[in-house]
């Protein structure tokens, strides 16, 4: 059922005018006009709006950023609400605020029909008749949102965010059927379980949540059905790209962004951060789809490095390698952390690494000095030999690197070892290493036995094939 006046959103842009002069809704594509209504216009038998969430993600320059600000100008200027039309934009940083809230004022300026209802401050539109403000913020900025009410919330751009604080706070209003929260963003660097972006994406193909609304553009993955099975990954994550008028756009991208930076902005695919270590491509053809763990094969020569935690914040992580002689490549067998999430008894840790270590037919393991000052004799107790690595974390990724770029290695599929390798920077003291408040605990592990592996390419002494009994 649709309440009585109502007004649709497309009728509401067919009044206005683009930043240009063209008919607004000339420049809105099909994809888009079904976007807005499925989402703003949508209502079950009680007239409430069968929308609550909208998670929506494309490329860049495929109006992510305008539709975001004509949904909630929408909401400000048109919506039928007894409680107001009071509104938020949360935009990643205060540059992008200042942009989302420069276009907002640039639609008005260009629409008579709309200037004449509001007034333009600092950082808000308010209605002249004090039934709303639409206010746009950088994230950082909206502690003093926290606990309002609202129709509208929309966050430009969330793949940064590493927790829930922000959409936690300002989460709707209970008592208020009609709140929506609008999402739009690129793929998340952090591309793991806990990540808001991430775990969003999976409920969104999930489809088990009724009032999300879930509109994703990728170079591997579209929600649109229309979209054809041999669509380049370009075509694929890019809707809008006819509306361009620059065929070769994109490949003069291709041919002046790093390969980690095209794949995020023009193809909506993890990323990695400015200064990434490892080039993107060679650690995704790396990984061996589907492939958890290999089980211990008769006669393999195997390696192992422990990059071990005291279990407050940390992993600890355990790597379980071999050489393959047929392919000449180092293979990851065995990747595993300790049970559960930090904080963690270590102890326990190292008596679930000894077993796998034996699973496997070894009697020791290799790992950092620290590791080794604290952890040692509870390895040894068990039977395993802990030996503290000649090699730092620094001489690991640099002997790594090579063989990954060279394709010789194959790596296990797990989100937390791809997400860690990808995010890997340059420092300044131009050594490999993690971001300030990021880990590389699983991919110390897996460097460190895949460099171990590639040392112990023929049997010694010290680390004898595995058998059978």
């Amino acid at each position: 059922m649709t309440p009585p006046g109502a007004i649709n959103p497309l009728v509401f842009f067919a009044q206005l005018k683009w930043l240009d002069g063209r008919p607004l809704l000339e420049t809105i594509e099909p994809y888009r006009r079904q976007i807005f209504t499925d989402v703003l216009f949508d209502f079950d038998d009680d007239d409430v709006p069968l929308v609550n969430f909208a998670l929506l993600g494309r490329a860049k320059k495929n109006w992510k950023t305008a539709d975001l600000i004509l949904a909630a100008l929408y909401r400000l200027l048109v919506w039928l609400s007894s409680a107001g039309n009071d509104g938020f934009i949360l935009a990643n940083d205060l540059q992008q605020a200042g942009d989302d809230l420069a276009l907002a004022k640039k639609l008005i300026t260009a629409n008579p029909i709309l200037a004449g209802e509001v007034t333009i401050a600092t950082n808000e539109i308010i209605r002249n008749d004090g039934r709303g403000t639409l206010r746009i913020l950088p994230a950082r900025d909206a502690a003093g949102a926290h606990g309002k009410t609202y129709n509208f919330i929309g966050f430009d751009e969330i793949h940064g965010y590493r927790n829930y604080d922000l959409l936690e706070a300002l989460a709707p209003d209970p008592t208020r059927k009609d709140a929506l929260t609008w999402i739009t963003s690129y793929a998340s660097i952090r591309n793991v379980p806990g990540v808001p972006l991430h775990d969003y994406l999976e409920a969104g193909k999930r489809g088990d949540d009724p009032r999300m609304y879930f509109s994703w553009y990728s170079g591997s993955f579209t929600t649109d059905a229309t979209v054809p099975d041999d669509a380049t990954p370009e075509q694929r994550a890019n809707p809008s790209m006819v509306s361009w008028g620059n065929a070769d756009y994109l490949a003069q991208q291709r041919r002046r962004l790093p390969t980690s930076k095209y794949r995020r902005l023009h193809l909506n695919e993890p990323g990695a951060p400015q200064g990434a270590a490892f080039d993107a491509d060679a650690v995704i053809a790396a990984i061996v789809d589907g492939r958890k763990r290999l089980p211990p094969e008769n006669g393999r020569t195997y390696q192992a490095f422990v990059d071990m935690s005291g279990g407050s914040s940390d992993d600890a992580v355990l790597g379980i390698s071999y050489h393959d002689a047929t392919t000449k490549r180092s293979v990851l067998a065995s990747l595993m952390s300790q049970a559960g999430r930090p904080p963690f008894n270590p102890r326990d840790a190292v008596r679930k690494f000894v077993a796998e270590l034996k699973a496997y037919g070894l009697s020791r393991v290799t790992g950092d000095a620290y590791a080794g000052l604290t952890f040692r004799a509870d390895f040894e107790s068990a039977g395993i030999r802990y030996d503290v690595s000649r090699r730092s974390k620094a001489d690991l990724y640099d002997e790594f690197e090579p063989k990954l770029n060279a394709g010789e290695v194959e790596l296990l599929d797990s989100p937390k070892l791809q997400e860690q390798l990808l995010t890997l920077v340059v420092g300044r003291s131009g050594k490999i290493d993690h971001l300030a408040g990021d880990h590389d605990d699983w991919a110390n592990a897996t460097a460190g036995a895949l460099v171990l592996a590639t040392d112990a390419r023929a049997p010694t002494a010290s680390s004898l094939p595995f058998r059978w009994g």
